[in-house]
């Protein structure tokens, strides 16, 4: 299970674990809203990652789903893997930290983005002298979890990766695989879908308007060389679905290329898609909305 604060880069890390784009990636806080599982199959192993939202303080009825789902992925976890970043002085949420050290699970506590400490860092020298040298990191982590294994790593660049690697088939129990030897993750293709129009909003928009969309695929039709997929954007309030079209509809469109693209990258086919947007007011805190969207 991998598990940390918003924006510590578990997305990132897992698909560099995994070896494919799995997970949305946006420099925004709280993109992740899913479990997603990541199967990684060797010669003599089989590694199933899951990759959670980051942590929070609920503000919605939705982030209380996506909690539930970070509890849910630790009862299920042999290994878990607490993301932290350069940055991060302490982790903050007792009651995370408390389900952690209550599980039989091993420990890893895998610090990211260490590419950020290097001379050629973008980071200005007194900002790095601030964030402190590597082994001042790395020592302050092993303080505050004794007797878990800390690591380094850059999920951006690949540092570290193949030692996470190593360390994680250490600690795991034997067993037989859960999955076929080909299967490379849980979710459905309309999933990805629906997920890669969610980072190209993410992507496209500004404030709150990202974070008031929900993405549904409600069809996905495949040939031998075209894949159509129509998709229903959801916004919590009539204002947003002005915002998302933009001036004689040039914002959506250009963020339907942008998917249409990504989705064409990652399927390997030709996709025609259609998008229509809906307002489903105040959906986070709907109940029937949230479990329509799989959030309960």
């Amino acid at each position: 299970s991998i598990v940390g604060m918003p924006n510590v880069g578990k997305s990132t890390l897992m698909n560099s674990l995994v070896g494919e784009r799995l997970a949305i990636i946006t420099s925004k806080v709280q993109t992740t809203r899913h479990r997603i599982l990541g199967i990684v199959n060797g010669e003599n192993f089989q590694i199933v990652y899951s990759d959670t939202p980051g942590v929070v303080v609920p503000q919605y009825k939705l982030h209380e789903g996506m909690m539930a789902t970070v509890r849910g992925s630790l009862n299920d976890a042999d290994a878990v893997l607490l993301t932290v970043d350069v940055f991060q002085e302490d982790f903050a949420d007792e009651a995370i930290l408390r389900q952690i050290g209550r599980s039989p699970a091993a420990l890893i506590v895998v610090v990211n983005k260490v590419d950020l400490l290097g001379e050629d860092s973008p980071l200005s020298e007194p900002r790095r002298r601030e964030v402190g040298s590597l082994d001042e990191i790395l020592d302050r982590w092993l303080a505050r979890f004794p007797g878990a294994s800390v690591l380094p790593v850059s999920a951006l660049d690949g540092q570290g990766i193949e030692a996470l690697l190593a360390r994680v088939l250490a600690v795991l129990p034997e067993h037989e695989p859960f999955y076929p030897k080909d299967q490379l993750t849980d979710r459905p293709e309309r999933f990805f879908a629906a997920e890669m129009m969610r980072e190209a909003i993410f992507s496209g928009y500004r404030h709150e308007v990202p974070y008031s969309c929900e993405v549904v695929v409600g069809s996905f039709k495949e040939s031998d060389e075209l894949i159509r997929i129509g998709c229903t954007i959801y916004v919590a309030q009539e204002s947003q679905k002005g915002i998302l079209i933009g001036k004689k509809g040039a914002a959506l469109k250009a963020v339907g290329t942008r998917a249409r693209k990504q989705m064409e990258a990652f399927f390997g086919k030709k996709v025609y898609l259609e998008t229509r947007i809906k307002v489903r007011k105040a959906w986070r805190e709907d109940m029937a909305a949230l479990r329509e969207f799989g959030y309960y």
